[in-house]
């Protein structure tokens, strides 16, 4: 009991340091001040209990811990030895070569050692947010892509790929920021240009009344065992053969039978949009999956080098 009600003193130390903010409105300031109240009440101890006070006090362990976090967030004075320069580049091409054999756990796991041992290098954080990117661990990679750029506001490659990133996550606006200023440093980058060129197209076909469903791949369904094995299952629905059926008779019957052959687009947009619409009943996932896969490889960068 004496150890919670050390924890319970703290905790109104705390809150009686935070009601002398001028950021609090007065019925939050009051909020806490209900909140020592019952904390008082239920554990029968006041502010005069100073032999409960702890050391260091929570306001002085969260202003540590936000501390830490600014400079963690930017670059350190910290230089590291000879050796541990060495021993970081070492480590940076193992990572590179993990990431050649897709081994891309592998390849964050020697990046953070190299981190480790010279945090101010941005290629390390750089190259660790392409691992995590392949990973689709898109929010770990932006953060690495801040570190990098922070570190060296210079460098191209890690406006790049904070583009990509966003870009997994459908940020297209934030993504077009990035890869302008990845151009910008990097004229002659082809992958840069062309990323950029991509989202911009996203971000038109977003605003596009037709431009919504028209970037499926066809060669990468046809390519997904998962869909093809879905796509013979529906061909078997009576309703869509005979949409087809007809459409097949329409063709061969051909524009002087007044039907108008393959020309007829009305069949064919609904025999389309039937079809898409069993294949979204019968398995959502799948069609996500397809999605996401679709959209990440509408964008460069499975071949970018590692520095």
């Amino acid at each position: 009991m004496s150890e919670l009600k050390r924890l319970a003193y703290s905790i109104i130390d705390f809150l009686r340091e935070q009601t002398k903010s001028q950021a609090w409105t007065s019925d939050e300031r009051e909020s806490l001040e209900v909140a020592m109240q019952c904390l008082e009440n239920v554990f029968k101890i006041s502010s005069q209990d100073i032999d409960l006070a702890v050391s260091p006090s929570l306001t002085e362990i969260f202003s540590a811990a936000i501390t830490k976090e600014l400079i963690w967030n930017t670059p350190s004075d910290f230089t590291p030895s000879a050796q541990d320069v060495i021993r970081a580049e070492q480590l940076k091409n193992e990572g590179n070569n993990y990431i050649k054999e897709e081994n891309y756990r592998a390849a964050i796991d020697s990046y953070t050692q190299a981190i480790e041992l010279d945090p101010n290098n941005a290629v390390y954080f750089c190259n660790r947010a392409a691992a995590q990117s392949k990973l689709n661990n898109y929010t770990a990679a932006i953060e690495d892509c801040k570190r990098a750029i922070a570190i060296d506001p210079d460098y191209s490659k890690a406006y790049g790929r904070m583009g990509l990133a966003l870009t997994s996550l459908n940020k297209h606006s934030e993504a077009i920021t990035y890869y302008k200023k990845a151009v910008e440093l990097d004229p002659e980058n082809g992958t840069f240009k062309s990323n950029l060129k991509l989202a911009e197209q996203k971000i038109g076909e977003a605003s596009s009344p037709t431009g919504a469903g028209l970037g499926f791949d066809l060669a990468s369904l046809l390519n997904n065992p998962s869909f093809v094995s879905m796509a013979a299952s529906l061909m078997q629905n009576p309703q869509l053969q005979q949409l087809i059926s007809g459409m097949m008779s329409n063709a061969i019957s051909g524009p002087a039978a007044g039907v108008g052959g393959l020309t007829d687009m009305g069949s064919l947009i609904q025999a389309g949009q039937q079809f898409a619409q069993q294949m979204q009943e019968e398995n959502p996932e799948l069609i996500e999956q397809l999605r996401n896969q679709i959209r990440s490889r509408s964008f460069s960068g499975s071949n970018e080098d590692h520095s």
